[in-house]
């Protein structure tokens, strides 16, 4: 194919990607509760806070800093201004990784490969939800992606032209979300492991060359943030990682369920790892993931040996990310489908070759089909259209239904605290999106152990399953409502699967002591 033909495949796909994009940012039911750091970092870099914005903030500051610059541009300082600029960021950057996803795969699996594996990237449900959302992962794909296709050509065609490309990728990469550093680690391991093979050594000038490029480029790029952020990275999963800080309390809050004490590491591991199975499986979908097995395999065994350095690059990557997986939910107790998304989009890719080897590999007897010879047909379009459309039927109602619609009544609480509660007074939301569509300042997760104390809080808003769950917060917030009947509930008729949020007004202490003072 030409380059005018690819970069039609490429363009079609960009216009099919923003209506898709497009659609799931404009019926975001309200955005994950993420999204509140990385705005109210985007807020501090918009007020030209270095410190606030930049160097002390918990997550890294590439995202913030797009949600900034989208906010100058489309302008307003209403809640929704913030939500739609973060979004208009996110969704923009998603059209921008269509590029070099399409070159990755066209790289690793062929031309045929490429336009499907990107297709079909884009109708896993999983990725529109991220990329339309106010999250950090599309950022944080499109500089990877830039450097893992720079990596694989530089390991293809040996240029060290190719080298300081993807240490500007990866070190992009990590500006947007710490494991940005697997991609030049990988790039050193693998390089480490070049000599022990015929099939994948070079000569020992362009080896050492090589090596003092990876160790030099990232030291030079990220060196600096790395030193004034005082470490790789502040965030607690990135800590408990890396062994620096313990593991999360049983009944902490970013846990999915609360963990047993005296539970044997063998078990917390063993469950890690289900976990992480879990993960992929759901960032990639269930009938992908068999056919992205097969496409590995039929790949892997067409371009040995001339391509082993690549496949060796990519097995490091996949299994530095799946142990780090392993180890976040042993850690922390979480793992879910978007920490997967490295490994997905390279599967994915791998199941578009897959199907293309299955149809190509597999041709049907046309005497099966009653046509009497012996002539075998290969599928033609109308097969894979079948195909395609057979799968998009499948993950059509996930795909397009509303961004977090399980949580939408955040939004409508939201609005009704602005209108009905006092301005100054302090609300309860361990969220924290009703205080942001609001406006309240109150206390969250972080500050909740201080909401008792404070004989002046009258609101508390809540969903069902807090006030059910069994980790400590729970507890302190049925205290806080121990008695009260909700004042309001949003939505007043849930849809299957969407938490009721409920409004509750304690009685006044304030009012209570002023009645009491005459009597004493």
């Amino acid at each position: 194919m030409t380059r005018t033909q690819h970069g039609a495949r490429i363009g079609a796909l960009i216009v099919l990607a923003a209506g898709l994009l497009g659609w799931l940012s404009a019926n975001t039911a309200i955005f994950f509760d993420d999204g509140l750091r990385y705005i109210g970092q985007a807020q501090g870099i918009a007020r030209g806070s270095v410190k606030d914005g930049l160097l002390h903030a918990v997550d890294h500051p590439a995202y913030p800093a797009a949600i900034a610059l989208s906010h100058a541009l489309i302008g307003g300082e209403t809640p929704q201004a913030w939500q739609t600029a973060a979004q208009a960021a996110s969704a923009l950057i998603g059209l921008m990784l269509i590029v070099p996803l399409y070159l990755v795969a066209l790289e690793l699996f062929g031309e045929r490969a490429a336009w499907l594996g990107v297709a079909l990237t884009f109708a896993v449900p999983l990725t529109g939800h991220i990329l339309a959302d106010v999250l950090s992962e599309g950022t944080f794909l499109l500089f990877w992606t830039w450097g893992l296709y720079a990596g694989l050509r530089f390991l293809r065609e040996g240029r060290f032209a190719w080298l300081p490309l993807m240490i500007l990728g990866g070190g992009l990469a990590y500006l947007s979300r710490p494991e940005g550093l697997l991609l030049p680690a990988a790039m050193v391991a693998t390089l480490a492991f070049v000599p022990l093979m015929k099939s994948t050594r070079m000569n020992w000038p362009r080896w050492w060359t090589a090596v003092g490029f990876l160790v030099i480029g990232p030291a030079l790029l990220v060196g600096p943030y790395v030193a004034a952020k005082g470490g790789i990275g502040t965030k607690p999963a990135v800590q408990r990682l890396l062994g620096t800080a313990p593991k999360s309390a049983p009944d902490a809050v970013e846990r999915a369920r609360p963990l047993d004490p005296n539970q044997s590491m063998a078990r917390t591991t063993a469950e890690a790892v289900k976990a992480v199975f879990g993960a992929i499986r759901d960032a990639v979908t269930l009938p992908l993931l068999p056919l992205a097995c097969f496409g590995l395999i039929v790949t892997v065994r067409r371009s040995m040996p001339e391509r082993a350095r690549v496949w060796l690059f990519l097995a490091i990557i996949a299994g530095v990310a799946f142990l780090a997986l392993v180890r976040l939910h042993a850690t922390g107790g979480y793992c879910s489908p978007r920490h997967a998304m490295v490994l997905a989009m390279i599967l994915i890719p791998a199941a578009a070759a897959g199907l293309d080897g299955l149809l190509t590999s597999l041709p049907i007897p046309s005497r099966w089909l009653g046509l009497g010879n012996e002539e075998k047909l290969a599928a033609g379009p109308a097969v894979w259209m079948l195909l395609i459309g057979g799968f998009l039927a499948w993950v059509s109602p996930s795909l397009l239904e509303p961004i977090n619609v399980s949580k939408a009544g955040y939004k409508d609480a939201g609005a009704w605290v602005a209108r009905y509660v006092p301005g100054g007074a302090k609300v309860v939301d361990v969220t924290g999106l009703s205080l942001f569509y609001s406006g309240h300042d109150g206390y969250t997760f972080a500050t909740l152990d201080q909401a008792p104390a404070d004989p002046d809080l009258r609101w508390i808003v809540v969903r069902d399953n807090h006030l059910r769950g069994p980790w400590t917060y729970c507890k302190q917030l049925g205290s806080l409502v121990d008695g009260l009947k909700p004042s309001k509930t949003f939505p007043e008729k849930p849809r299957p699967g969407q938490a009721r949020v409920y409004v509750f007004e304690r009685p006044s202490r304030t009012a209570a002591r002023t009645v009491a003072a005459p009597k004493g």
